[in-house]
């Protein structure tokens, strides 16, 4: 059987870490023929974890590339990103309105995947709504229902579902979350989370922590505690109240080393190095290449953290999170004790570390919690649902099993009139 197109949009490292377990496992399946387009978003970071994986993007857009001199603003970034898309697609070859008896172009696409909750998601989203492609939304239902809160990623993935035909959740939490807002309950599949599909790939290669780590003991013999702060609703006062209390945290704990990969731009990495940089047991250094963020994961004793990624994945490696948020589209691990919301108020963040550095009975009860998402078969789930639906492949074998996910992905499409079988 010839190989399907699929096209595949990544834009940022953390969209790359979740896509590529599922751009391999589309790979694997020999069915599908994913054609990856890089936004251009965290250039270094995203070729070199595809590299790692000896994977190559198809196309890259440049999207984040400075105009006159000064970054993008979201708006300007969302447009290069669509007519981008909508560029190299049309050179491709445009599949024909399917809705009005014609046939899929060879060269077109039987989907487009996107990820999460970030801009060129939407963008990639709107651009292939745009040429006809059926939208396959992965990590779908995540909500905070505040549509600010996150900014801009709430209202990203709110559109995003608004568009998409076939919704990939990590949770039955966040399958509800969509059942709730209209979305058909057939078209909505729990998969688990592809990033757990990652880490188990990364903590079983050998190596260390990275560079400027190289003196961090990795023996135990001092505790670590990993902080990562870059989210833009914390740019500002957020930020300086973080690295404040980290600040404290590090003098009331002088035995424990506190790293802080920084993220690379200026606004989120300037209150660690104005207000820690002379600090002695705290660790400022650049971004980790993925495996060795995820082995200093697995030795810290806490992580503190405004990620999304990071309150899935620590927890999957038995860390306990502080999420440095008001609020937390992860309320599963909130639920489940793995993740606790501490804002960016110094006293709280302080003595919420300080109750598990100071209780080791305390920290291993946390770090013993089960991770609610998932167990790292999320990308097969993914490319099995999608051979049902696209390649009318057997119903999935995790799933109910009858064919109501693809009847209801065709109705969707205008492929199937309302009450045919």
């Amino acid at each position: 059987m010839d190989q399907v197109r699929v096209l595949v949009v990544v834009g940022t490292r953390p969209e790359a870490i979740k896509m590529i377990p599922v751009i391999r496992a589309l790979e694997l399946s020999k069915k599908f023929r994913p054609v990856v387009i890089g936004t251009g978003q965290h250039t270094d970071l995203v070729h070199d974890l595809f590299d790692s994986f000896g994977l190559k993007m198809d196309a890259i857009l440049h999207a984040s590339a400075r105009i006159d001199e000064t970054p993008p603003t979201l708006n300007e970034m969302v447009a290069k990103i669509i007519t981008g898309v909508d560029r190299i697609w049309r050179d491709q070859g445009v599949p024909d309105d399917l809705r009005h008896g014609g046939r899929r172009d060879p060269r077109g696409a039987v989907a487009c995947l996107v990820h999460g909750d970030t801009s060129s998601a939407l963008a990639a989203a709107i651009a292939a709504f745009n040429l006809q492609i059926p939208i396959v939304h992965v990590e779908a239902g995540l909500r905070t229902s505040d549509i600010l809160a996150p900014f801009p990623e709430e209202g990203n993935r709110q559109l995003i579902s608004r568009l998409a035909a076939i919704h990939f959740s990590p949770t039955s939490t966040n399958k509800m979350n969509l059942v709730r807002e209209g979305v058909d309950y057939d078209r909505i599949v729990i998969t688990g989370n592809t990033s757990i599909d990652m880490l188990r790939w990364a903590t079983e290669r050998p190596g260390g922590f990275g560079p400027g780590l190289e003196e961090l003991p990795s023996d135990g013999s001092a505790p670590i505690v990993l902080i990562t702060a870059h989210r833009r609703e914390n740019w500002g006062a957020g930020l300086d109240r973080i690295s404040d209390a980290v600040g404290r945290l590090a003098a009331a704990h002088p035995q424990t080393q506190f790293v802080v990969p920084m993220h690379p731009n200026p606004v989120a990495r300037a209150p660690f190095t104005s207000k820690l940089g002379d600090v002695k047991n705290v660790w400022l250094v650049e971004p980790r290449e993925y495996a060795s963020f995820a082995r200093l994961m697995l030795a810290a004793k806490l992580v503190i953290s405004d990620s999304g990624g990071v309150q899935e994945e620590a927890p999957a490696l038995g860390t306990p999170v502080l999420v440095v948020r008001d609020t937390t589209e992860r309320g599963e691990g909130v639920d489940a004790g793995t993740l606790t919301l501490v804002g960016t108020d110094i006293d709280r963040i302080v003595a919420e570390a300080t109750r598990l550095l100071a209780d080791p009975v305390l920290l291993e009860q946390r770090s013993g919690l089960r991770n609610p998402y998932g167990d790292g078969r999320a990308s097969e789930r993914i490319v099995e649902a999608m051979a049902h639906v696209f390649l009318d492949g057997p119903a999935p074998s995790f799933a109910e099993p009858n064919d109501a996910l693809r009847r209801a992905v065709r109705r969707r499409l205008g492929l199937l009139e309302d009450g045919a079988a």
